[in-house]
């Protein structure tokens, strides 16, 4: 097998339950598609309860705001959780007028202070339309290839994260050992061929296969990197990513004294994954953080 051949594993489409299953799998009280989000809807008195979801727009401009917002906030919450290093990492979203551009963090402004005035607008070839400040290179190599390659992703984020980085120099996908972990089942990649600072749009390309239709690939040698339909749900992804990083360093390092890791099976992996994974479930489970930055600031990053 050649050299090519070896340094990218693509992540497959997330499954698909067969719906001419009975109940799903198992046979257990599983149902083909089973809710994003598990809540009792209804109060005592059989009065519905709202459950926030993505809201509809009246117009593009206002929906072109509110992805600005939450990319504003995307960054300051990334900031509370250390995945700022220097200049490093970056997070996008597709500009819902001009679908060919997005919009990206200037190069040298900390995650924290980051506001929705200080968004840089970039096109397909990394020309700056709106705003003032240069970009990441790397940022616009990888985004605008991941963008192109998939157009139902709105939303990437990267960022030098400790775990992340501490689990990409293994090369190997996350094992399935918590029900976090499901959320990426068959839904993440790893790219293998580390070959420095990112700036040239074919690695870029080459990111983007690694990243296959899954939501998330681990860089070796660098770090982490997720996506979605709104910036709210690739947030998301990487928060639990990390995290989920973090917990498998964790095990392996309590296997090394003889504990057994106990692996979650193909079927529950799979059908945990239409429960956690989707992404109606990473847009809510955002929305705790925005709040929290809304809170915070009183709002000052939407300026």
């Amino acid at each position: 097998m050649s050299t090519t051949e070896t340094i990218t594993k693509a992540a497959p489409v997330t499954p698909v339950v067969d719906k001419t299953l009975a109940n799903g799998f198992n046979g257990k009280d599983k149902v083909a598609n089973p809710p994003q989000v598990q809540v009792n809807g209804t109060t005592k008195s059989g009065k519905k309860l709202n459950i926030r979801t993505y809201p509809k727009f009246d117009n593009l401009e206002d929906e072109r705001l509110y992805r600005k917002q939450h990319l504003a906030a995307a960054f300051r919450v990334f900031a509370d959780r250390g995945f700022d290093e220097g200049v490093a990492g970056h997070i996008s979203v597709r500009d819902p007028i001009l679908t060919d551009h997005f919009w990206l963090n200037p190069l040298s402004m900390h995650f924290s202070l980051i506001k929705v005035s200080d968004l840089i607008l970039c096109d397909e070839d990394g020309d700056v339309v709106e705003g003032s400040e240069p970009v990441n290179a790397a940022a616009f190599a990888i985004h605008s290839q991941i963008h192109a390659a998939r157009p139902d992703v709105h939303a990437a984020c990267h960022a030098h994260s400790v775990h992340g980085k501490a689990f990409s120099a293994f090369g190997r996908e996350l094992e399935m050992i918590t029900q976090d972990a499901c959320r990426f089942y068959r839904s993440h990649g790893v790219y293998r061929d580390f070959r420095g600072v990112v700036l040239d749009s074919e690695e870029g390309r080459r990111i983007a296969k690694a990243l296959g239709g899954g939501k998330a690939v681990i860089l070796q040698n660098h770090g982490l990197l997720t996506v979605g339909g709104s910036v709210d749900e690739a947030a998301f992804w990487f928060l639990s990513l990390e995290r989920t990083c973090q917990a498998q360093l964790l095990a392996d390092a309590a296997s090394v004294a003889g504990y057994k890791k106990l692996l979650i099976d193909d079927d529950e992996a799979e059908y945990t994954s239409l429960q956690v994974g989707g992404p109606d479930k990473g847009w809510l489970a955002f929305q705790p953080y925005y709040d929290e930055q809304l809170a915070k600031t009183r709002g000052e990053f939407l300026n």
